[in-house]
């Protein structure tokens, strides 16, 4: 593609299919533009299966409403290209309330990939729980009453499972929060990375009798084909990593994956948050309240952006009129507590 066919991107900058705005890409240039992986990142699942739709209302919830644009930030856009046309993982660090979470529904809303398929990570959180389960005992309760025997009625893929299902394009996964999960599980996650596949041991027992099984997939409602026992991508998917910084990761782990860290919103970013969440009330926001807020942040150490539109929604709902109720500032003080224990 040269510059002139496509307008208003910097000829450094052409090959980005994903530019952090916010606002959906027309599938066809999306489809046209979509980056082939290295060799060594080619995957042969299939047939595949259809692009589930969107659950624009958890986007609405997480990023407000698309109409409104938001500011590229230029560093986080290249890393999240650089991401897609490598298929690798990406860790993005940084403080709770900085958007880390927010930048996978803004790649799955803007590429139109569907929903996206997010993984919380707890100390105890294993491999398995984001591959799969098997509920051994309610199969065996089946084949002892004369009840539903289909093993893939039983089996449920969980959304590292899910988001490995062959697609033409990738789905989005979230793994939120991996710095808390117990110290073996980034290493244990390596071989997925590197092979886009995972066995169902439960169904290769089965294979000879039963070639293809259906099982349950995270999406509602959907039912996914599994042959031989062997969940295999097609496109690998859009993995975004969080991390608040709590530990550090195995250098086998941070080679296959890149690496951003976000830094908190500025004035213009938590305007634009403020108005994709709030453009549709009819009473405006205090014009004060956002610098009112980044000066609270600077002061107690940083604050979460969520903080910020916790005091618009009392602002602009009736619950409180800024200008005249006492004790707003003291509210306000309560509301924009300290996050960590001393300012940066």
């Amino acid at each position: 593609m040269t510059d002139d066919e496509n307008p208003g991107v910097e000829p450094s900058n052409a090959w980005w299919i994903y530019h952090g705005s916010g606002q959906p890409l027309d599938l066809a240039e999306r489809d046209r533009r979509w980056p082939e992986p290295p060799p060594w990142r080619m995957f042969f699942g299939g047939p595949d299966l259809p692009t589930p739709p969107a659950d624009e209302r958890e986007n609405r919830r997480r990023l407000g409403t698309p109409s409104v644009a938001h500011s590229a930030d230029t560093n986080a856009v290249a890393m999240v290209n650089a991401a897609i046309s490598l298929s690798r993982p990406i860790i993005v660090s940084g403080r709770p309330g900085s958007g880390k979470s927010a930048l996978a529904h803004m790649i799955a809303r803007e590429l139109g990939l569907g929903r996206v398929l997010r993984w919380p990570i707890t100390s105890r959180t294993t491999l398995r729980h984001g591959l799969y389960e098997y509920d051994t005992f309610g199969h065996a309760q089946a084949l002892g009453g004369n009840g539903d025997t289909d093993i893939g009625n039983f089996i449920h893929l969980n959304p590292l499972g899910t988001a490995l299902l062959p697609h033409r394009l990738p789905r989005v996964l979230l793994i939120d929060e991996l710095d808390k999960s117990d110290v073996d599980l980034p290493n244990d996650l390596l071989s997925i990375f590197e092979e886009g596949e995972f066995v169902i041991n439960e169904l290769v027992r089965v294979r000879d009798r039963q070639q293809e099984v259906t099982v349950h997939a995270t999406d509602p409602g959907v039912r996914a084909p599994v042959r031989d026992g062997v969940v295999r991508c097609h496109a690998f998917p859009v993995v975004v990593i969080t991390s608040n910084g709590e530990r550090e990761f195995p250098a086998a782990f941070m080679r296959r994956c890149l690496t951003l860290t976000v830094s908190d919103p500025d004035v213009q970013r938590l305007a634009e948050m403020v108005a994709a969440h709030f453009g549709d009330r009819d009473v405006e926001v205090p014009d004060d309240m956002i610098t009112k807020f980044v000066a609270a942040r600077k002061s107690k150490g940083g604050l979460a952006a969520d903080q910020l539109l916790n005091a618009v929604h009392l602002a602009t709902s009736g619950a409180f009129d800024p200008h005249h109720s006492e004790g707003w500032a003291d509210l306000l003080d309560a509301i924009w507590h300290r996050l960590s224990e001393a300012p940066a």
